[in-house]
């Protein structure tokens, strides 16, 4: 089965490129609030983030399939001082642009990730009370849904060619709500200047929510692993992505820049860039 795989170049605050419920399966990680490894610190204010999430979870809502599922893998950032709650609002946020809260899972780094971090050295300096910041291993991967799926919509022959593997699921526990996964370092040398999840977030995601054939969306697309992933698993893909400098890299890292011996040759990828867009691309 050969898939296709479509890239745009622009702000997804909106979707105008894809249909009415033309999509089966959202998985994405917006950039962090105003980390300056991640994006350059795009999100200015506070309120200008949580509005981009709005407008990000209404477009989301309209472009889904009814019963289908948006994965937002996101956490609290601290900055300056100040613990932004952006799980709650994102919550609240997705609530109410229709969908419901299905569930939440925790995703714990490898403890060697983190050295002494400045937000807990502090306390190595100050050893008093009041001075105390944790350094963070975990973020959220907050798991909504479009209304109720109907399983009887499906027919056997892709449900028997989309059975998920019960010794992976046991082997690596995918039943329990705390994931143990690597994370993808902000300087390596594909993911420089982003802070991408791993190739295995978006695996299990793909896996557990989608059928063969499918089409997934990211619209924080940033280097290209949703639509990576979905390709190695037999799935369309969809990414937007504001950063025109990243096309090759997606083109490159979906496979698509000297075809590898690993996808289907058939596949096929396009580009759209928004020339004329109001707020235009950053470079």
């Amino acid at each position: 089965m050969s898939t296709h795989h479509k890239l745009i170049i622009g702000n997804c605050m909106s979707m105008k490129e894809i249909n009415d419920e033309e999509v089966h399966l959202i998985v994405t990680s917006p950039p962090y609030f105003n980390a300056p490894f991640d994006y350059n610190g795009l999100y200015k204010s506070y309120e200008l983030y949580l509005g981009v999430l709005r407008s990000v979870a209404d477009e989301s809502f309209r472009v889904l399939q009814n019963g289908r599922i948006f994965v937002l893998n996101i956490d609290d950032m601290l900055v300056d001082g100040e613990k932004y709650p952006i799980v709650a609002d994102a919550t609240r946020i997705f609530i109410d642009a229709g969908f419901r809260y299905r569930d939440r899972i925790i995703w714990k780094k490898p403890e060697g990730y983190l050295r002494i971090s400045r937000r807990s050295g502090v306390m190595l300096q100050n050893p008093y009370p009041m001075y105390y910041y944790p350094d963070n291993l975990l973020e959220s991967i907050i798991i909504f849904q479009k209304g109720k799926f109907d399983y009887k919509s499906i027919s056997k022959e892709i449900r028997d060619a989309s059975k998920i593997n019960i010794k992976e699921f046991q082997d690596n526990k995918w039943f329990m709500t705390l994931w143990d996964m690597v994370n993808v370092l902000p300087n390596s040398p594909v993911e420089k200047g982003i802070a991408a999840f791993p190739d295995e977030l978006a695996y299990r995601c793909i896996k557990l929510f989608s059928y063969r054939g499918e089409t997934i969306l990211d619209p924080f697309c940033g280097s290209g692993t949703t639509m990576k992933v979905s390709r190695e698993l037999g799935r369309n893909s969809i990414g937007v992505e504001i950063k025109k400098s990243l096309l090759q890299t997606i083109e490159q890292k979906v496979g698509f820049n000297g075809q590898s011996e690993l996808f289907n040759q058939g596949d096929t990828f396009e580009s759209v860039i928004r020339e004329d867009e109001k707020y235009g691309c950053v470079s």
